[in-house]
């Protein structure tokens, strides 16, 4: 079974940058969609950007112009480039297999005012 490892999180202050990465295991990654998403303390979680295998990209309105997502097929990651956080940007954030059950363990991000 494909297993998805995130890092990459940590506190930073509000107008911040953090990047994201999710390694797979295995060889088949580059047939994947995948996907990141994120819980709030309290909230559900929520999705906020796709990378299709085609290349075509997705993402929430309330991440859209400040992440971009990325993926090196090479190295089995997929990436999540995060800038002008906000504080409302705390979480935990989860990568994803396509629509699949397989998810990370996720990675903390703590946006400071």
């Amino acid at each position: 079974q494909v297993q998805l490892v995130e890092s990459g999180g940590g506190l930073v202050q509000a107008g911040g940058s953090l990047r994201l990465s999710c390694t797979a295991s295995g060889r088949t990654f580059g047939a994947y969609d995948m996907g990141w998403y994120r819980q709030a303390p309290g909230k559900e979680r929520e999705f906020v950007a796709r990378k299709w295998r085609s290349g075509n990209t997705e993402y929430a309105d309330s991440v859209k112009g400040r992440f971009t997502i990325s993926r090196d097929n090479g190295k089995n990651t997929v990436y999540l480039q995060m800038n002008s956080l906000k504080p409302e940007d705390t979480g935990i954030y989860y990568c994803r297999i396509g629509l699949s059950s397989v998810w990370g363990q996720g990675t903390q991000v703590t946006v400071s005012s």
